[in-house]
């Protein structure tokens, strides 16, 4: 089942006009979010993240869309569908409603949550074969929108069937000054010595909730330090480690880029105290 605008419906009878923005145009933001066992993962950086989205590309939102509204709007929904008791990836979709080429007739919104189960309650380590390499195809803009978690998802599409062409598990993403900007669904972080990097959000990358958790535990590790930069490609062979990050996947060691082969060690480290922060949050 999926909650549509508050109804609980089944998947058959739940639809989107032929005229949906979001189909039609990619007027639309999204979150991807973990529930476990009814608790939902970073709900306040995930509510207010979706709240700046809407902002930045002129959505109205709803006096209605307050952070105790959506987290019980999901909760139904993962009630309804008897996982209360399980790990579920939520995807909150809100799309403009209205008809209208460019300028839309109204700025009304409604929203759409699914709901699909996983097998892992918390982060685990993962040490199976992670290979990646460049997308080089197609790149991203440094710019403000390209920070935000619309459907307007092409690269990341034609990035993917490229890496399953390829055998490989990913892809990194470049942006037009040709810097390392994001994974096809993840962000990126470098290991080089006792220094980490991630790209800065002015290079493109999305603003990843996961991001900013790995970046607020590393500030807590005095040995470490941590730079939001540009890497560029030829970082890439020099690094000790690369790993990605999302709030499905938690993080995700890279093992070989191209003839380089990686460490894990710092990866499962930060994984071990992301955990504990979960439990404790």
């Amino acid at each position: 089942m999926v909650n549509s605008n508050g109804k609980i419906l089944q998947d058959i009878n739940a639809s989107l006009t032929l005229n949906n923005r979001g189909f039609n145009y990619g007027d639309a933001v999204f979150e991807t979010i973990k529930v476990s066992h009814s608790k939902i993962l970073f709900w306040e950086d995930h509510y207010f993240r979706l709240m700046a989205s809407m902002r930045i590309i002129r959505m109205e939102i709803p006096m209605t869309f307050t952070l105790e509204f959506l987290k019980e709007e999901i909760l139904k929904l993962v009630k309804n569908n008897n996982q209360t008791e399980k790990s579920v990836r939520i995807k909150l979709v809100v799309f403009r409603d209205s008809e209208g080429l460019y300028t839309p007739k109204t700025n009304d919104v409604s929203f759409l949550i699914t709901s699909r189960e996983l097998n892992n309650d918390f982060y685990e380590t993962n040490d199976t074969t992670y290979i990646v390499d460049l997308y080089k195809d197609h790149y991203i803009s440094p710019s403000l929108l390209s920070t935000l978690k619309s459907n307007n998802r092409l690269i990341n599409i034609v990035g993917g069937i490229y890496a399953k062409e390829n055998n490989l598990n990913n892809c990194l993403l470049l942006n037009t000054n040709k810097n390392v900007v994001e994974a096809l669904n993840s962000n990126v972080f470098l290991v080089k010595d006792n220094t980490i990097k991630t790209p800065p959000l002015s290079d493109g990358c999305v603003k990843g909730i996961m991001r900013k958790q790995i970046i607020e535990i590393i500030k807590l590790m005095p040995e470490y330090t941590i730079e939001e930069s540009s890497i560029s490609p030829f970082e890439l062979q020099k690094a000790d480690e690369l790993f990605l990050t999302n709030v499905i996947t938690g993080i995700q060691p890279i093992s070989n880029y191209r003839k380089k082969k990686f460490s894990a060690t710092f990866s499962k480290n930060i994984l071990a105290k992301l955990n504990v922060k979960v439990r404790l949050s």
